[in-house]
């Protein structure tokens, strides 16, 4: 079992591990051991999650998941494939819980009024300048 929050625990059944060679440098060891790790998690079949959190995860994770519902989540940071195995799940751990979080309420504010007066002169002083720098019209001579 992983431990996303207090209240929360993702099955091992609910994840699978897929292993592939690396594409980082590190001589002959890349070509020939499988150590980059790729975890697989079916976030609309597990039934660990309720509705309202598949759903949460699915809005703010979608760039991660595909169109059947699987979230990917890769490691190849290290040489071998425990570490990188270890590395991907405090990875999924750490987004899952971020994604849970409750987002803070914006207060709305105003700006003040010498904001809006100060960029509105910033304009026209500019705009004069723009001004002073074209070419005179034929009429003006």
């Amino acid at each position: 079992m992983i431990e996303i929050g207090p209240d929360l625990y993702i099955p091992d059944s609910a994840i699978r591990f897929a292993f592939t060679t690396s594409s980082k440098p590190g001589g002959q060891n890349v070509n020939k051991v499988c150590t980059r790790v790729t975890l697989l998690f079916d976030v609309a079949g597990c039934s660990s999650l309720d509705e309202g959190r598949k759903m949460v995860i699915m809005r703010r994770l979608s760039g991660r998941i595909n169109l059947r519902g699987v979230m990917r989540v890769s490691s190849q940071r290290f040489r071998t494939r425990e570490a990188n195995r270890k590395a991907v799940i405090a990875r999924f751990s750490e987004l899952l819980r971020e994604s849970l979080e409750k987002s803070p309420v914006r207060k709305r504010s105003r700006a003040p009024g010498r904001v809006a007066e100060k960029r509105i002169f910033e304009k026209k002083s500019r705009g004069r300048l723009k001004l002073a720098r074209a070419k005179p019209k034929a009429e003006d001579q």
